[in-house]
């Protein structure tokens, strides 16, 4: 079996007394599509927190590809392949579709962007081609010259996809993709993710729509009071009675 792409060593995670993760293991395949579910609260979001930089575990350590990612900033773990999309999209408001999508690639080592170059992206054609490129993939083909404060909750799920994707990352986690979508609109997210993963691509997505887990996912781990409850397949977790009580239920199954 190869070597993980993204190992979880026991990672704890403690806010003043607060346990929001404690004792996980979880190693994430080269190129499989592993969902993470749970209840609300369960430290979910906590823990691809944990693996992107942007909260330091209590305990334990993530590594990517052999690299030791604790302590590391946000900007150096996403670097060296690692890109995610947040539960609230992060994006320039004020600046059109094409233009949040060109930035990633103005970014400079040090993680800050260069917002002065904005007046020149005109002239970055080769640029402005791959950003239109994957904007046509996620279905934002038709929107690159709009203000990004005039798309819907939907879109703007797919425009944040799309810069993590002209980033050309490794490991894309995703945390709630297909929130706010109507269901015509998460079937085709779910069709570009595994395209997506016919490329290479690793995907560690948090859901809370079945639908789209179980479409998804090769392997589901699940989160209940801040522990991982169960690992496996999806046709596995389905029927595990532990993930049924902590959070499936009856209807879902």
């Amino acid at each position: 079996m190869d070597s993980p792409l993204l190992h979880i060593d026991n990672v704890h995670k403690h806010f003043a007394g607060l346990h929001a993760l404690s004792d996980i293991n979880l190693d994430i395949r080269p190129q499989e599509t592993h969902a993470i579910i749970g209840p609300n609260g369960a430290g979910k979001s906590t823990l691809l927190n944990v693996c992107v930089g942007r909260l330091a575990p209590s305990q334990g350590k993530v590594l990517f590809a052999g690299t030791e990612l604790t302590g590391r900033h946000p900007h150096e773990i996403n670097q060296l392949g690692v890109a995610r999309v947040f539960q609230t999209p992060e994006l320039f408001e004020d600046l059109t579709v094409v233009e949040n999508v060109m930035i990633p690639i103005f970014s400079r080592k040090d993680g800050a962007f260069s917002l002065s170059l904005a007046s020149r992206f005109d002239k970055q054609g080769a640029i402005a081609d791959k950003a239109m490129s994957i904007l046509a993939d996620v279905g934002l083909g038709d929107h690159v010259n709009h203000l990004t404060n005039a798309l819907s909750r939907g879109d703007k799920r797919r425009l944040e996809l799309a810069m993590c994707l002209v980033q050309d990352p490794k490991l894309l986690l995703l945390d709630e993709p297909t929130a706010g979508m109507a269901r015509a609109d998460t079937n085709a997210t779910i069709d570009l993710l595994n395209e997506i993963k016919k490329t290479g691509v690793t995907i560690v997505i948090i859901e809370h729509d079945m639908h789209v887990v179980f479409s998804l996912a090769d392997r589901i781990s699940v989160l209940a009071g801040g522990r991982i409850i169960a690992q496996g397949p999806p046709e596995e977790i389905k029927g595990n009675p532990k993930v049924i009580e902590a959070y499936l239920g009856e209807e879902q199954v």
